[in-house]
């Protein structure tokens, strides 16, 4: 077992579901099996515009042939692992690259960067992590270079290591979790309720909207931002209990069960859909939407 870092970008050929799945072809089986049973990084390009960097974590459960796709294969993502980080790490900053373990004997950034599949030290992981779920701060085709064959060539530190380990037990906290999804979600809806459209903040500047799994995490929801809206409280306990949902287009759904229909339009913004972050990756999801409508909404 080992860390890893998986190339991901939002408009990827591949048939990529970040919190569920990831896609690679046969070149680099070896890597990714290294990585089965522990955690990866994904990362997205420098070449991306508006390159989120490393943007989140996840644990790789186990590695399957694509069924659909003959010569590729599938990394399946242990359920309830993945998470959003709360601040995304950029490649570098005053301080250097991140990523120390791609850098070579001169101190610079070597082909290894390019790999869509690499390893990761404990040294380098913490660093990213550390950076990753700091929520004090503010509001590539893949082609391989010539790399060591199994790209764990690096000599560690006991010490960096359980370093590393005391933080995965850290990422299983559901506290945790809640409070890094809660700062993404609102952070991408801008403080504001999917549904009514309003930007409420209390007397301690807190925003009086709620960070609502699409998917729950008792049905085994990912904590990823496009299974998150940002719902006000009466929002929230509606679509919870199936009163309302949404379309994949984000066209507000009312129950016939709703006592009420008429004051749950009055509710809704005038538009009739659920106001979207602007960013597509940031938006509800349809394979989400359709389980809230399948399992939850009372049609």
């Amino acid at each position: 077992m080992g860390f890893g870092v998986f190339i991901h970008r939002t408009d990827s050929i591949y048939d990529d579901r970040p919190a569920e799945r990831y896609q690679f072809p046969r070149q680099y089986l070896g890597r990714v099996e290294a990585c089965v049973g522990d955690w990866v990084v994904y990362y997205e390009p420098r070449k991306v515009a508006d390159t989120r960097g490393y943007f989140a974590i996840a644990k790789v459960e186990r590695v399957v042939p694509d069924p659909t796709t003959p010569g590729m294969f599938l990394a399946l993502i242990e359920p309830g692992s993945y998470l959003d980080f709360a601040s995304p790490v950029r490649f570098s900053d005053e301080g250097g690259v991140i990523e120390r373990g791609v850098l070579n004997q001169d101190g610079r950034i070597s082909g290894r960067a390019q790999a869509a599949v690499r390893a990761l030290s404990p040294g380098d992981f913490d660093r990213i992590i550390a950076r990753g779920l700091d929520d004090r701060a503010p509001l590539l085709p893949r082609t391989d270079m010539d790399l060591p064959p199994n790209g764990f060539s690096e000599e560690l530190a006991p010490f960096v290591f359980e370093e590393s380990r005391e933080r995965i037990s850290y990422l299983s906290s559901r506290i945790v979790r809640d409070r890094v999804f809660r700062r993404i979600v609102l952070r991408a809806y801008d403080e504001r309720c999917a549904i009514s459209g309003l930007k409420l903040i209390n007397g301690g500047g807190r925003a009086e909207v709620a960070a609502a799994h699409i998917q729950p995490v008792q049905a085994n929801g990912p904590d990823i931002v496009s299974n998150g809206l940002a719902l006000s409280g009466t929002a929230h306990w509606m679509f919870d209990r199936g009163l309302i949902s949404l379309s994949d287009d984000l066209d507000v759904l009312i129950s016939r069960h709703a006592n009420d229909p008429d004051g749950v339009r009055a509710f809704v913004n005038r538009s009739g859909r659920a106001i979207a972050p602007q960013r597509a990756f940031e938006r509800p999801h349809p394979h989400f939407l359709r389980w809230h409508r399948e399992h939850c909404f009372k049609q």
